[in-house]
């Protein structure tokens, strides 16, 4: 099934190009699933009908889901205290009813994410188009699956479960309650949850699509996403420009603000596959406005970034390390090696990577950035390599 994940900055239009674009698709026969987690239901005004807990039927080949985090929240963190009755009573913690439980921040994220699994595997549709929230909270929202499970693994290491035989005695010895049983089956649990989420974005059937309005503003939010996006190892395949005025026009207000938006407009073609929707003059709402927009549809396949390692100066033995970052700034930018583990930092967007098993024997010789592109040379350790007989 082809994902397409919108976001953009806040303001740009992004559920309506959503909207916009499932519409599309289902039109064309596709069945198709428009997702959101926006608390207020804009997408449902957008669309001209009402979203909410479970999916309703929008248009024929054309479903609309809103999940309720507030249901899912409550209905986890009750199960959460029944499993957790021993260590919850040893504490003397009192229970929370499920009338006083509201969500906390992020539970609308959470949601979003386990209806993105969902979706995904099941056979009822052919296409997913995903209103994500704006830029920073998306790309934070597609890192989680990556950095939870990366907390589990630290927290609870799979290979410690073989003492599972031995916790008892332990505890005893200790003085103090070991981990129960069900804190390891919940924690494989959630593991693979994640892990279903992860192969989801990281599919190559998976598409990222930006929106935004042409201007000052708007070019600097683009750069900042597309270099962000470049450290998940994401690409756009479009930048829809979004409520693009007419060049020509008798008001001289207006004449400016389109002059400015047509500068934006000839910078971002010299990068990106611009797909330019004009202003309706009014805020698109039903299906009529929908399709009057020219939103790009369904492309073929996008091509995955690569982050490959290369034999540079074999003589010298060195190795690089090619990320691509278009759009970094050096200034920006900061890479520290821990372990096994390479931690990239690039402005307020953080990624830490496992290094390939090649560079793991091998020392940082040092990084450049270069024509959008961050290159890290490694040398072999000679204590960590094996010795040539």
């Amino acid at each position: 099934m082809r994902t397409i994940l919108i976001t953009g900055p806040g303001g740009a239009g992004r559920t309506t190009v959503a909207a916009a674009t499932a519409l599309k698709a289902a039109r064309q026969g596709t069945r198709t699933l428009v997702l959101t987690a926006d608390r207020t239901d804009t997408l449902g005004a957008v669309l001209g009908v009402r979203t909410g807990a479970e999916p309703i039927e929008a248009a024929p080949d054309l479903t609309a889901w809103r999940p309720d985090a507030a249901a899912r929240f409550r209905d986890d963190l009750t199960a959460f205290q029944e499993r957790a009755t021993t260590a919850l009573d040893l504490l003397g913690a009192s229970r929370l009813d499920a009338e006083e439980l509201t969500p906390l921040p992020g539970a609308e994220e959470l949601a979003l994410l386990r209806a993105l699994r969902d979706a995904a595997t099941s056979d009822a549709y052919d296409l997913l188009v995903v209103d994500l929230p704006p830029t920073p909270q998306a790309l934070a929202l597609l890192a989680l699956p990556e950095e939870l499970r990366r907390y589990l693994r630290r927290l609870l290491p799979p290979e410690r479960q073989a003492a599972r035989a031995l916790r008892p005695v332990l505890g005893r010895l200790a003085g103090v309650p070991m981990p129960a049983e069900w804190l390891y089956e919940t924690a494989a649990r959630w593991d693979l949850e994640l892990a279903a989420v992860a192969a989801v974005v990281e599919d190559r059937a998976t598409t990222v699509r930006l929106v935004a309005e042409p201007g000052p503003a708007g070019t600097d939010a683009v750069r900042a996403a597309t270099t962000a996006l470049a450290l998940r190892g994401l690409r756009a395949d479009a930048l829809v420009a979004s409520r693009v005025l007419p060049d020509v026009t008798s008001d001289t207000w207006l004449a400016a603000l389109a002059a400015q938006q047509r500068k934006s407009l000839d910078e971002w073609q010299e990068t990106y596959a611009v797909h330019e929707v004009p202003h309706l003059g009014r805020d698109p709402r039903g299906t009529d406005d929908l399709l009057a927009l020219p939103v790009p549809g369904v492309n073929p396949m996008p091509t995955p970034v690569e982050w490959p390692v290369v034999d540079h100066l074999a003589d010298e033995g060195v190795l690089v390390w090619h990320i691509p970052l278009p759009g970094a700034i050096r200034e920006d930018l900061d890479l520290i090696r821990r372990g096994d583990e390479l931690v990239l930092t690039v402005g307020q967007f953080r990624r830490i990577v496992p290094l390939p098993s090649a560079l793991r024997r091998c020392t940082v010789a040092g990084a450049a950035l270069r024509e959008g592109e961050l290159r890290v040379r490694f040398t072999p350790d000679p204590g960590l390599w094996p010795r040539a007989k």
